[in-house]
């Protein structure tokens, strides 16, 4: 079996996008599954991970040619609303956009069951649910960097963190402002404040509503910017706070909760299977009052590991034969 893995713009993209492409790169090394990563035509199966020009046109050419096409549905209107400057006006004629480009596809993966009920409005294509996992070898000795990050950010524990990029979606008001309205806790971001980590592309990208909050966000919220070893914020942090608006998976939760860091994440339908009081705490709106109860050390412990425990489904090994059985039904269809 020979796969054409193609991501187009992978020079470009970042965050839990390119990392799921890595991860099923990965899955596919793991199991002697050769592949390239160029759109070529003499493979079994096109597999494509961002649907840009470039993808729909070999999609079409898959099609005469009579090559099984599968799509990661790692985008969706919904989701790209609230990200950078002009998303917003963006999302618009994003939707029939994907609409067709997902059209083309033999076969979709959604990450999500969420995800799947938004996709199942776009196409009647059919679908699968695959998470996008996470790669338990990135977080490999985590631990040991605990001081070096608590010092470098002058964070005193516990430490409500999360880890991302920095973007009106993601929940950039409630946690500034969740923040303001707990000044005796530390608040931490790691991650980009913008696609790219620093320069004038991410100045341009970078949405007025950003700049506004980050600006004005109070002294315990602390934005650390680009992190090139993000062992490190999992590290320094002891309460994972996600209070994205709108979510596909949630590839950071899914390493923070592998981590034993308990969640606190927005009462949404992404998070459907998460269960408040059991391996997180969900809230709607006023997130003080769970992170409030997470300063006790024993819930936080308690929830924790019951949240590391969870997160053993979503690793590559345990998810990586399913991709591959994916493939083998796509083929025998």
């Amino acid at each position: 079996m020979l796969i054409s893995h193609y991501f187009e713009w992978a020079d470009v993209i970042t965050g839990g996008h390119a990392q799921s492409v890595q991860n099923q790169r990965k899955m596919l090394d793991a199991r002697d599954i050769e592949y390239t990563t160029e759109p070529v035509l003499d493979a079994d199966i096109l597999h494509l991970n961002n649907m840009g020009p470039r993808s729909i046109y070999y999609a079409k050419r898959a099609q005469r040619a009579d090559v099984p096409v599968v799509v990661h549905a790692h985008q969706t209107a919904e989701d790209f609303r609230e990200s950078f400057a002009f998303s917003n006006a963006l999302a618009r004629p994003m939707r029939p956009y994907l609409e067709y480009a997902y059209s083309l596809a033999d076969h979709l993966i959604c990450p999500s069951e969420h995800n799947r009920d938004v996709i199942e409005t776009y196409t009647d294509t059919p679908t699968t649910v695959l998470s996008n996992g996470f790669d338990p070898d990135r977080l490999t000795g985590f631990e040991s960097l605990r001081e070096e990050y608590l010092n470098r950010y002058d964070l005193d524990p516990p430490v409500v963190f999360t880890v991302g990029h920095v973007i009106p979606r993601k929940g950039l008001e409630a946690f500034v402002e969740t923040a303001r309205a707990m000044p005796d806790l530390d608040f931490a971001w790691f991650g980009y404040l913008n696609p790219t980590g620093g320069g004038p592309v991410d100045r341009l990208l970078r949405s007025s509503e950003t700049t506004r909050l980050v600006e004005n966000a109070p002294e315990n919220c602390t934005f650390t910017g680009y992190v090139e070893d993000i062992r490190g914020g999992f590290a320094a942090g002891d309460i994972f706070f996600f209070p994205t608006k709108n979510e596909n998976e949630g590839m950071a939760l899914l390493e923070a909760m592998a981590c034993g860091r308990p969640p606190v994440v927005r009462d949404i339908p992404t998070f459907e299977w998460l269960e408040d009081g059991e391996d997180c705490l969900k809230s709607s709106e006023d997130f003080s009052e769970p992170l409030d109860r997470l300063r006790d050390p024993e819930l936080r412990e308690r929830l924790g590991q019951r949240a590391a425990e969870r997160s053993e489904a979503f690793t590559l090994d345990t998810i990586g034969d399913d991709l591959v059985d994916l493939y083998r039904q796509v083929l025998s269809s």
